[in-house]
């Protein structure tokens, strides 16, 4: 609270004292802020509330005694509490003007009693009190300027001693720091959406309404003047004492139908000041009026004849052509031109969003390039008629500007980006080629989206490009505020993320890294956290030299940054370039040995060990992303990565799983990862988090025991930890596809051995996974038909296929143009003919025919899959001949037709062959 009453809250600064604070906006919300945190107080810390203040809190109130009823003790105009501290001293004292209050409980029920007055027994009270908390807790713990170090020192009391007293202490400091946080948070928020005044942006405005002043009924005023003709090489008249607090000059403003006003410009806005004292030529500098955005809002607030007349000019003040406010205000600049706009258009906060913000890196367009033309062309000491010819120019040349923009867009941003690829693709192009990635789409450079125009941008965008502004020019505190208040806002949304990108404020996110304040850095880690989701901003970091940081960071000694770094490594990680910086940069050494965590198997981990598990998690993400390179997948195997994540498999958090399996998955399409999780006896694990509730999980366990289980032994180890029944239970959730192809697919290669075939039948799979075959992605139906080709090499097994009506999806699959497919389903077609009533019924299917036509596919596999499926077709030629003979006409009719359709099949063979 002393940090905010020092630098954020806005007191007075004439006169001799101690100043009182100013009725302003930001000064009502801290106080309100500070009410709302006081009249609760009592209620949601009872213990303390009733903690006695070092010394009384001491000031001027303007509450009648009678205002006092049940709790306190009146006498004539004395009111004291009745609740007393262990010397007897009441802890609230009234005495004619004068209270005196001693703990929080006592200030939350004088507020409740004050009513409509809170607001001004607050500001009486921090006037008079200007750092509370010395008071409050004693002068040990009073606002200073750097490192505080009073809660280091009441840190080390509570250790020494068992005094509760020292630990209430320790909590209160602590809620007030929360608070006073809070209230800077608030603050910047407020000073952010404020419109700030320039020197050349107040000169413009006094200049254009000197042109339609003067004499005469029409003019909107009868003069305005400089109370000074010294102009300081910044621009501004008021004295440099009066310059550092915002002051830029005074005017002398005499209205038609008001007497002279005597007023005040300066950076946060207009005011009236108390004019000059008599008999003297000084200026009472006090604020005597509410502070306006600028001249006119304030002229128009006092003067109704300076309305009506402005109304009646023909230079437009206040309204706008709508193509000029999305082409014109989103480029120019107010402090850096010189230009005001607020005559333009009357709606405040269109005035601070168009003129304080930044062109969008969409459209990089130098403010130099197209000046403010309202401005440059009206020419302010010329007629009204060439005003008026200039506007009129002006909108003649606005089309042209409009396609300016667009190629000067197209040609900064991409003639920057393909110079900068082609550096890239020239030095990496031998080592891209060795990369591999199971993301495709991530991979791939994706071009950069532009935005055509700002007016359908929300708030957000402009409040987070303000607050980027305070990040490069702000102090320490002004930092750690502006972060904090940038994470207020969804990150999560596009729009935020581009709002910071497009400013600037990735490259000071990333050099906020390389500071030696801690919360700067995970403040700007959190922020690049967020929003390293976005594709495009990933690119950026990588692009900016951010991982190479984000590296180095994972061998801090903070823990909270550690983290913070390797989960934005995860997130920035996902396409090869920033996988192969990671690499090259020694990322992968020391993600692996983040994994290194002796606190995993402790029942109950102190926090300090539950801060190195999550630290060991962040790190498994990190590895997950880097692993869809083959080239990190050797990486992490040399830096002993595997025992690890054996280790870490044996977790009982879902959190810590997801990433460990995930990685264990992507690395096992290396047969020397496989061999390691056989030898590391991680099938068990994979197998008991078959069960697990969270279908994320399941799905990469299947995908890892799909890709190991092409050894013989690892099927064995599958089965004889229960993994079969599992991944039985599995196929019936149908709705998550990505999961049922991972459980099919294990289903498929644990299949290829017999007993896990026996198995598969007394769990009803092959039932199961027949009605799998229609309406499935071909992901999924691959496995499946493998799968049942593995199954079909038992007769009882090619009985069940053709009980549960399985061959006619079979045969309809031969259609297909998958190659993977194809193999399968030719394998499945092949094994069920082996069966003379399945032979049937693929003949009558025209089966024998499809078969036949894949001979023709232009794939090997395919073909070889084929000709092995036609085999049993024609084996089965004498069993047909025995059925021809049968009493039964149907048999009989169509065991002939099979035999001349595998004899034309014969015929049609020999001739391929001969010729």
């Amino acid at each position: 609270m002393g940090v905010t009453l020092t630098r954020a809250a806005q007191w007075t600064s004439a006169g001799s004292g101690p100043g009182t604070l100013e009725i302003t906006p930001l000064n009502e919300s801290l106080l309100n802020e500070i009410i709302k945190f006081t009249e609760g107080f009592h209620y949601r810390h009872p213990q303390e509330a009733a903690f006695v203040f070092r010394e009384p809190l001491e000031w001027k109130t303007r509450l009648d005694y009678s205002v006092f009823e049940s709790g306190y003790e009146i006498s004539g105009t004395t009111v004291q509490s009745e609740d007393k501290d262990k010397d007897g001293q009441p802890l609230l004292l009234l005495t004619a003007s004068t209270i005196r209050v001693r703990s929080f409980g006592e200030l939350s029920r004088l507020l409740s009693v004050a009513t409509e007055k809170k607001l001004k027994e607050a500001q009486a009270c921090l006037e008079a009190n200007r750092d509370p908390i010395v008071k409050i807790l004693g002068p040990g713990y009073g606002t200073v300027e750097g490192e505080d170090m009073s809660m280091l020192r009441l840190l080390e009391k509570v250790k020494k001693d068992d005094d509760p007293e020292t630990e209430i202490k320790m909590k209160i400091s602590l809620l007030l720091q929360q608070l006073d946080m809070q209230l800077l948070n608030s603050s910047l928020k407020h000073i952010s959406r404020e419109v700030r005044l320039t020197p050349t942006s107040v000169k413009n405005e006094v200049d254009l309404l000197k042109h339609f002043s003067g004499k005469g009924e029409d003019t909107v005023l009868e003069s305005l003047e400089y109370t000074s003709d010294y102009e300081f090489s910044n621009g501004c008249r008021a004295p440099p004492w009066r310059q550092v607090h915002g002051e830029i000059c005074y005017l002398i403003v005499k209205p038609h139908d008001t007497n002279p006003l005597f007023i005040t410009c300066s950076t946060a806005g207009v005011f009236l000041n108390g004019g000059r004292e008599k008999e003297k030529d000084d200026i009472e500098y006090e604020r005597k009026s509410d502070i306006y955005k600028d001249l006119v809002t304030f002229l128009r607030e006092r003067s109704p004849k300076f309305l009506e007349n402005m109304a009646k000019q023909e230079y437009t003040f206040f309204e706008e052509p709508v193509h000029e406010k999305q082409q014109h205000l989103e480029i120019v600049d107010t402090e850096d031109s010189g230009q005001s706009q607020k005559f333009y258009d009357c709606s405040e906060k269109n005035v601070f969003e168009k003129m304080k913000s930044p062109p969008v890196k969409g459209k990089p367009i130098d403010k130099k390039l197209e000046p403010s033309l309202k401005w440059k062309d009206t020419g302010l000491a010329g007629s009204q008629d060439a005003a008026k010819k200039d506007i009129k120019e002006e909108k003649e040349v606005r089309p042209i500007s409009h396609e300016l923009k667009k190629k000067a867009s197209i040609i900064s941003s991409g003639s920057v980006k393909a110079q900068s690829a082609t550096k890239r693709k020239v030095s990496e192009k031998s080592e891209e080629a060795s990369e591999s990635s199971s993301e495709s789409e991530e991979d791939e450079e994706q071009p950069e989206r532009h935005q055509e125009g700002n007016t359908d941008l929300p708030s957000e965008y402009w409040q987070i490009q303000k607050l980027v502004k305070y990040l490069k020019g702000g102090n320490q505190t002004a930092t750690v505020i502006a972060l904090c208040s940038m994470r207020d806002f969804n990150l999560a949304q596009e729009t935020c993320q581009l709002a910071i990108r497009d400013v600037g404020g990735l490259e000071v996110l990333i050099n906020l890294l390389d500071t030696e304040d801690v919360k700067c850095k995970i403040g700007s880690l959190k922020i690049l956290k967020e929003i390293s989701q976005n594709s495009q901003i990933r690119r950026t970091i990588a692009d900016l030299g951010g991982l190479q940081i984000m590296v180095k960071i994972l061998d801090s000694p903070d823990k909270d940054l550690k983290c913070l770094a390797a989960e934005t490594i995860a997130n920035v990680a996902k396409f090869k370039r920033a996988r192969r910086t990671v690499r090259q940069h020694g990322g992968i050494t020391r993600l692996v040995g983040l994994l290194d965590c002796v606190s995993m198997g402790l029942a109950n981990p102190t926090p300090s060990q539950t801060k190195d598990i999550e630290i060991a998690r962040c790190g498994a993400l990190a590895l997950w992303s880097c692993s869809k390179s083959t080239k990190n997948k050797e990486a992490i195997r040399k830096a002993g990565g595997i025992p690890l994540l054996a280790q870490l498999l044996k977790s009982p958090h879902v959190s810590m799983l997801t990433p460990v399996v995930g990685t264990l998955q992507e690395c096992a399409s290396e047969p020397s990862y496989r061999l390691a999780i056989k030898t590391e006896r991680m099938i068990e694990n994979l197998v008991k988090n078959l069960s697990s509730e969270n279908q994320e999980l399941q799905m990469h366990c299947a995908s890892a025991i799909f890709k190991c289980a092409e050894d013989e032994e690892t099927r064995d180890l599958v089965r004889q930890h229960g993994g079969l029944q599992p991944l039985a239970t599995l196929l019936s959730n149908s709705e998550n596809k990505e999961l049922l192809a991972a459980v099919t697919g294990a289903i498929w290669k644990c299949a290829i051995s017999r007993e896990n075939v026996t198995k598969f039948r007394e769990y009803k799979v092959i039932e199961t996974l027949v009605g799998l075959l229609t309406d499935q992605p071909e992901e999924v139906l691959v496995n499946v038909v493998g799968a049942l080709g593995e199954c079909c090499q038992e007769p009882i097994n090619r009985a069940i296929i053709r009980k549960c009506a399985g061959i006619p999806p079979l045969v309809n699959l031969l259609t297909g143009t998958n190659q993977a497919l194809l193999v399968n389903v030719t394998k499945a077609v092949g094994s069920c003919a082996a069966e003379p009533e399945n032979m049937m019924i693929i003949d009558r299917l025209d089966g024998v025919r499809l078969l036949w036509s894949l001979l023709k596919n232009p794939h090997p596999d395919v073909q070889a899959s084929a000709a092995w499926a036609i085999c049993p077709c024609i084996e089965n030629a004498k069993l047909l001949l025995g059925m021809v003979g049968s009493t039964d006409e149907i048999l009989q009719e169509a065991a002939a037709g099979c035999i001349a359709n595998i004899r034309r099949l014969a015929l049609a063979t020999e001739k391929a062959k001969y010729g």
